[in-house]
């Protein structure tokens, strides 16, 4: 019977190392499925074992608790970029193909865990509401997968396969259209994603610019908002500032700390405000939240409307919105709300939000659309181009901690580069 036991194969049934394994992968898919479709707030453990015919004592045998479950789905994730990485860079030796490659498999991967081909793996949202070693651990294997990415980037520009460019940046924006897709991709029918995944990275390589000399963005002129004088008597405009201000203190513990991480009594403490004086205005963090991504969205909208009345072309227009939401979220009018708390929203304000967000994210399609018929804008799908530019604008809140930031606006160019000029080396 032992002898059984020690030749067991990797398929064999008597191979217990495999069937646990298996077992756990399924778990950690699983979870990832329902993480990313419900949120790891309104998911329970109960959830995970029934949709999977277990019960809750079989499920602690693998996970004892919810935060260890998120834990090991990002670290899933995470390991599977990495190995993803280490496979390609055994076939291909361009940089710009292992680039194109990573970014093509991010798509591929989706799809064969909706075909049930492969395992479902999880959106990295919530980062930040990990603690301790934990989210060390998460950030040294994320960090990883970047420097890798940047590396094919630095690579190719050595090898003169990719002009040259801000690799930081990027190398950020082509990681931040990657997250997106997650809130988008599901819109489509399965049997195009591939195509949908070669037509999003000709964006990538080639950038958005119909010109064949290389894309130079014109003087920005941001709006500064003066804060209005405000009688002593004027209640309503003091509750509107009061407001504003949790909003923007409100959206930067969330950013930083996620929703679980978050905690109203330090927002309070942090605005030098009583308790009682804060939750006047706040009933609670639900409704905190869902009042930064309105607040957010307020702003966004405003700048879209804004650059809809500019004169000048639709890439014109695309590059002043871009830059002008990149002010926003870096300046005192910021910060702007990160989506990856949107799971944390119960569904009837997420879908609210969503529906707001996608309205917005139309109008660089409609720019773009402009764009092309008016000869500025090389022939691209308008769709897959603003969801590409909608990830990385929601990435680039950001940016602070990944480069130096002097000159706002110089980064803002360096960041959204790659979107109007692509990886490919142009003509001059």
């Amino acid at each position: 019977m032992s002898k059984l036991r020690d030749e067991a194969g990797p398929g064999s049934p008597f191979n217990r190392t495999a069937q646990h394994d298996a077992k756990r992968a399924a778990i950690l898919s699983q979870a990832a499925q329902l993480f990313n479709s419900k949120g790891s707030r309104a998911t329970t453990l109960r959830d995970i074992a029934e949709s999977l015919g277990l019960t809750k004592t079989s499920l602690y045998y693998y996970v004892k608790t919810k935060e260890e479950l998120v834990f090991q789905c990002y670290l899933a994730t995470l390991d599977h970029h990495l190995q993803s990485m280490a496979d390609i860079e055994l076939r291909f030796t361009s940089p710009l193909e292992r680039a194109r490659q990573f970014f093509l498999l991010q798509f591929e991967s989706w799809l064969a865990a909706q075909q049930k081909r492969g395992p479902h793996y999880a959106a990295l949202l919530e980062i930040a509401s990990l603690q301790g070693v934990q989210r060390e651990e998460v950030e040294t294997r994320y960090i990883a997968m970047f420097k890798n990415l940047r590396g094919y980037l630095r690579a190719g520009i050595a090898a003169g396969e990719i002009r040259p460019c801000e690799t930081i940046a990027a190398t950020r924006a082509i990681v931040g259209s990657l997250d997106w897709i997650f809130f988008w991709l599901h819109s489509l029918p399965r049997g195009s994603v591939s195509e949908v995944a070669l037509q999003a990275w000709d964006v990538i390589e080639h950038g958005l610019y119909s010109g064949d000399d290389t894309y130079q963005p014109a003087r920005l002129a941001v709006d500064v908002d003066v804060e209005p004088y405000i009688q002593g008597f004027d209640r309503e405009e003091q509750n509107r500032l009061k407001q504003q201000a949790f909003y923007k203190t409100g959206t930067w513990f969330f950013n930083k700390k996620g929703f679980n991480g978050t905690s109203l009594d330090e927002i309070a403490e942090q605005l030098n405000v009583s308790k009682g004086a804060f939750y006047y205005h706040i009933r609670n963090k639900e409704d905190l939240l869902f009042s930064c991504y309105e607040y957010s969205l307020d702003v966004t909208e405003k700048i879209h409307e804004q650059a809809s009345q500019l004169p000048g072309n639709g890439l014109h227009k695309v590059d002043q919105v871009c830059r002008r939401i990149f002010h926003a979220q870096n300046s005192e009018r910021g910060p702007l709300i990160r989506y990856s708390t949107i799971t944390a929203l119960p569904i009837p304000r997420r879908k609210q939000v969503l529906a707001r967000t996608e309205a917005a994210n139309r109008r660089f399609g409609d720019m773009l659309s402009a764009g092309i018929a008016d000869g500025s804008v090389r022939p691209v799908a308008p769709f897959i181009a603003q969801q590409l530019i909608a990830g990385a604008v929601n990435a680039s809140m950001d940016i602070k901690l990944w480069r130096r930031v002097d000159d706002l606006d110089t980064v803002a160019i360096d960041y959204f580069d790659l979107f109007f000029n692509g990886l490919q080396p142009r003509a001059s």
